[in-house]
């Protein structure tokens, strides 16, 4: 079977959406008819995880001009942030961040474990702090 022209018929009778939606028979569906009730392969997982990741990334890019500054590690535990709790819940670490652009990253460690978000995620606060705190991450 031709699977472009079929991918081509079907994205034409299904449409597309980008959020879930009922579909006439009441299954939760999304993009091109996509059944969520089945769930989705560990691939498809992967590939919405690097889109995400991108967007997550893109977003702090452009909020904070002195990310660029930043050494590898310290701009991913920015960007993991943003992806965890979205750029909103990352502005809101206000002496956090204004700790990071001065280069205190001792003092950002400690503001990141003293927060709510460090207390329901745990261990990867604890980890994200030790890499803003030392620029290494493994």
């Amino acid at each position: 079977m031709d699977n472009v022209k079929a991918a081509a018929y079907i994205r034409r009778y299904e449409g597309f959406s980008k959020l879930p939606y009922k579909c006439p028979t009441g299954h939760l569906t999304i993009g091109y008819g996509h059944n969520l009730e089945n769930g989705i392969s560990a691939k498809v997982a992967l590939f919405i995880l690097q889109e995400d990741l991108t967007q997550a990334e893109q977003a702090v890019k452009k909020a904070f001009p002195w990310w660029w500054k930043l050494d590898d590690a310290r701009q991913f535990v920015l960007v993991d942030m943003a992806f965890n709790m979205g750029l909103a819940g990352l502005k809101g670490f206000k002496k956090m961040l204004t700790a990071v652009e001065q280069g205190d990253y001792q003092t950002a460690a400690k503001e990141m474990l003293a927060s709510k978000w460090a207390a329901q995620v745990g261990r990867r606060a604890i980890e994200n702090a030790r890499i803003m705190e030392t620029g290494k991450w493994d």
